[in-house]
């Protein structure tokens, strides 16, 4: 029963990246498709080899972040059937959520949502005390908060700056501008891949070594090349219902927009990710279109659109923080855990009630 769970996990983990590619993947092609410069065949192509480059050779920074900095390490050895019950509970979650979104083609966060489902299913199996919460605080939440407004302020500035540039050159530059996306596609694509994957290579990671599998943490590398498959499997599907929000819903798209939106966000998820900090594609996605767009013509942002999608960032930690508990407790019910908060607070319970 043990091997059956700990492959069904890992199995869950693989389903969320491949779900995660077609969520947030979609940000890496929405831009060049939005402005005409690249067919979505090709786009989506190219963009799903290059985000399973970025996962095979641009590092696990982020993975031992996610693996070893928010849940104490210490902690979560107490038993194969708890770990295992805590990482199906918070990733089960942060699925949900991502189905959610998708059929409602809201932006949300992936990477909020695998965070607060791990934060959910720690507090679920140990309590508030079993969270790193200074690096969940400063590494994390912070950090997601933060690089939107950075990604704004880049692709505002970017926009205003080739706007200076290229004032006097004839329309044929356009041309120029639509090939050279390609490039900067790829560097997205690339940046996406390695920052995303790697949180589902920790969690992978960490069920590994507290089910005794790995003598200690590390990410081998069928769970690197897994994950990179997955998630460019994903993204080759093409998550089209966010496709059309991100790039068509919030500002008209001209392939300057375009190629300054990708360069901004690359250039910051690739920045976080060496720094080991896992971040939101699709926020500073999202924002670096709002800061094009503001460059541009403020006014002609859609900022209702904007709205919901700010709303998805902040309820989406907290709303599947609580669905991982409660998927935590159920697990843990049916398993008969009895080293778990639940477990304590059910038995208290019962002792109050009389039963």
């Amino acid at each position: 029963m043990d091997n059956i769970f700990l492959y069904l996990v890992i199995g869950l983990v693989f389903l969320f990246t491949f779900v995660n590619g077609f969520h947030d993947g979609c940000n890496v092609v929405a831009t060049i498709i939005a402005s005409r410069s690249m067919s979505p065949k090709n786009a989506l192509i190219w963009a799903s080899i290059f985000e399973f480059l970025g996962v095979v050779f641009l590092g696990t920074a982020v993975a031992s972040t996610v693996g070893k900095g928010i849940i104490d390490p210490s902690v979560i050895k107490h038993g194969s059937y708890v770990s295992l019950a805590l990482i199906f509970s918070g990733v089960l979650s942060a699925l949900l959520w991502n189905i959610i979104t998708w059929l409602l083609a809201l932006p949300s966060s992936s990477s909020h949502a695998l965070i607060g489902g791990l934060v959910g299913g720690g507090i679920g199996a140990f309590g508030v005390n079993v969270i790193n919460w200074e690096v969940l605080l400063l590494k994390v939440i912070l950090v997601m908060f933060i690089t939107p407004i950075i990604g704004m302020f880049v692709g505002f500035l970017l926009t205003r700056f080739s706007f200076k540039i290229l004032a006097n050159c004839p329309l044929s530059i356009n041309n120029f501008i639509k090939r050279i996306q390609f490039f900067s596609m790829c560097f997205l694509g690339a940046s996406h891949g390695t920052n995303d994957a790697q949180k589902s290579m920790g969690l992978i990671a960490l069920v590994l070594a507290s089910c005794g599998v790995i003598d200690h943490f590390y990410v081998p590398k069928w769970v690197i090349l897994g994950c990179g498959f997955a998630i460019s499997l994903g993204v080759l599907s093409g998550g089209w219902r966010l496709i059309k929000t991100i790039g068509f819903r919030i500002f008209d798209l001209e392939p300057i927009h375009s190629l300054n939106s990708q360069l901004a966000a690359g250039s910051v998820i690739y920045i976080s990710g060496l720094f080991g900090s896992p971040v939101s594609t699709s926020q500073i996605m999202s924002s670096s279109i709002m800061g094009v767009g503001a460059a541009h013509r403020f006014k002609q942002v859609r900022w209702e659109v904007a709205k919901d999608i700010f709303l998805a960032w902040f309820i989406t930690i907290p709303v599947v923080c609580i669905l991982s508990i409660l998927f935590y407790w159920a697990v843990a019910y049916f398993f008969d855990l009895q080293q778990t908060s639940m477990y304590l607070i059910v038995k208290k319970f019962k002792i109050l009630m009389g039963f």
